[in-house]
């Protein structure tokens, strides 16, 4: 029998909240595929009709406005007197035209990630990756396509691009000389810290699929010679010695076990004195306030053998484990990402 509390109780809840979420993806995929034809690009040369934009962007008549006026809906594109055109926030970060764009790891999303969810399901019950990647070749088999390894690389780089700036301005640099970044790939973040900081030394301790894409990205950026490269594997291979090492976007991809292998090896290559970086998305150590993070989780199991993101304490154990002195904890990129930085003694 339901009482008359238990109708108040019903009669104030609300199932729009879960409709909405249970269809977000709809709003997420419209985004993804709005990145993905080059919208925001296109938009960035200027203001255009939902005419102009279909023939540009070779849309179809039926559902082009319907796509159009979604966007607007979901104040991601502005419509005045029939003209659409960016909003500050997409103009900024979606313009493939700009140092900013985050275009990058969306297309990835759009291209990969939006299938490799779509066996969450299969993931969960089976510990493996839905995309059938279940191997130690995790890398070789996403590296073996030239135009895959460019794409892969170019969205890696829409984050190390905004994150480089925070770890220039918000770790004191002088007192150290040299820097490695381990698993850097082409360089994108160790450019960044050069220009910013023009007495260090960079190098990037990557894999040899990398070294033709970085030697082309050090040429654009103009810091040819600024940053070297040494092909190795960070757990078979000595890491580089240097006063700096940064461990950016590494740690996730692996298991516990293989996370704590990798901080002790950063511990023995890192000089008396300095520090270790390690950022990612890590989960408050309550885990449940960093959504972005568990959700991570998610993702990292739908597309590797047996990546996970990580508690903030986990990573001081990591670090405390190996034997550094102390650790930091520095937020970044408005809080989606977090640097602890680990200092060993002299």
């Amino acid at each position: 029998m339901t009482t008359t509390a238990d109708q108040g109780t019903v009669s104030a809840i609300n199932a729009r909240p879960l409709i909405e979420l249970g269809t977000s993806f709809w709003a997420a995929k419209t985004l993804l595929t709005a990145v993905e034809i080059g919208l925001f690009t296109t938009l960035g040369a200027g203001s255009a009709s939902e005419e102009q934009l279909r023939e540009k962007l070779r849309l179809h008549p039926r559902s082009s406005r319907d796509f159009l006026d979604a966007l607007v809906a979901l104040d991601l594109l502005e419509r005045e007197d029939g003209l659409y055109r960016n909003t500050a926030t997409t103009g900024y970060f979606l313009d493939e035209n700009k140092e900013t764009f985050l275009g990058g790891w969306m297309r990835q999303a759009s291209k990969h990630l939006f299938r490799a969810w779509g066996g969450l399901t299969e993931s969960l019950r089976s510990g493996k990756p839905y995309i059938g990647w279940d191997t130690a070749d995790y890398f070789e088999r996403l590296y073996e396509d030239m135009e895959e390894r460019r794409s892969f690389i170019a969205a890696m780089d829409a984050w190390t691009t905004h994150i480089a700036t925070e770890l220039a301005e918000g770790i004191n640099w002088a007192e150290h000389k040299t820097f490695v970044d381990v698993g850097g790939a082409r360089g994108n973040l160790s450019a960044s810290l050069v220009k910013a900081q023009p007495h260090l030394d960079g190098v990037v301790f990557d894999r040899p699929e990398i070294a033709e894409l970085f030697h082309e990205h050090m040429a654009a950026k103009g810091t040819t010679g600024r940053v070297g490269f040494v092909v190795g594997d960070f757990f078979t291979e000595p890491i580089p010695p240097a006063d700096v090492l940064i461990f950016g976007h590494i740690l996730h991809d692996w298991n516990d076990e293989e996370r704590a292998t990798l901080v002790r090896r950063a511990y023995e290559a890192v000089n008396p004195g300095g520090i270790v970086v390690i950022y990612d998305r890590m989960i408050d150590d309550d885990r449940r306030v960093n959504k972005v993070g568990l959700l991570g989780c998610l993702n990292l199991l739908v597309v590797t053998p047996g990546g996970s993101e990580y508690t903030i304490a986990d990573c001081r154990k990591y670090a405390s484990d190996a034997g550094f002195a102390s650790t930091t904890t520095v937020p970044l990129f408005d809080g989606l990402e977090t640097a602890v930085v680990c200092r060993k003694a002299r």
